[in-house]
């Protein structure tokens, strides 16, 4: 690509515009994850200090599953996941504030997190939840997202 010799930093932010700019929908991939006890994964969002699914948008020329190795590591300080099922495919415009994606949800086993996240700007905090202590809102609306794990299998969700 042509704008391979702009430091990662200024392509990240050109990469952010054009994103705006062309006024098309971005790709993420969010997890739903388990440690073996059961617990579920979240983060804390540093924006808004809610807790979220962690998650993000592919970057050029990654796959989804990449993409949510690079995010649950990024984010949540995970370094083993394994790729349960794919819950559905969300696309309400008005759920992201920032732009509009279409967000496939996934199920995944993962390991407790290994390390803090890595950018401590975005991301405070992950922490391992039990059913019982899960937040009632999720930032983004995830809630959805998670409500296909807890209430049992399912098909999948296009929305």
């Amino acid at each position: 690509m042509f704008l391979r010799w702009l430091p990662k930093a200024a392509y990240g932010i050109v990469h952010e515009a054009t994103r705006h700019i062309l006024k098309r929908p971005v790709v993420g991939i969010v997890a739903v994850g388990r440690v073996p006890d059961g617990r579920f994964l979240l983060i804390r969002r540093a924006d808004n200090g809610m807790w979220c699914l962690p998650g993000g948008t592919l970057e050029w020329g990654e796959t989804l599953v990449t993409g949510l190795g690079r995010e649950l590591e990024e984010e949540a300080g995970v370094v083993e996941h394994e790729l349960v099922r794919v819950l559905g495919a969300w696309s309400d415009p008005m759920r992201d504030p920032r732009f509009h994606a279409v967000t496939i949800g996934v199920e995944c086993r993962v390991a407790p997190p290994a390390k803090p996240p890595k950018n401590p700007l975005e991301i405070r905090e992950a922490k391992l939840f039990t059913e019982s202590e899960l937040p009632q809102r999720l930032a983004f609306g995830l809630e959805d997202v998670l409500a296909v794990v807890r209430n049992g299998p399912s098909s999948g969700v296009l929305e």
